[in-house]
């Protein structure tokens, strides 16, 4: 058969945006159960301010962040 008489499916590209959040998600995810290791096993940090935890702040606003991006794009 000629291929001109039959349609074509065409596969959608994803956005860029799937990608960024699936990024975001996975290195979120990395950081923050790191901020809940140094915080339960008592790793000392020598940071101006470590008594804050911020790799636990990051990591859950870089997951959540990554989380958004990537189900929205999906």
């Amino acid at each position: 058969m000629n291929d001109r008489t039959e349609p074509r499916e065409q596969k959608k590209m994803k956005p860029i945006w799937y990608f960024v959040g699936l990024v975001l998600l996975t290195m979120g995810v990395l950081v923050f159960l790191t901020g809940i290791f140094m915080l339960v096993f008592g790793v000392k940090s020598t940071t101006a301010l470590a008594s804050l935890h911020p790799n636990i702040w990051w990591g859950a606003i870089m997951a959540v962040a990554g989380a958004v991006f990537f189900f929205k794009n999906r």
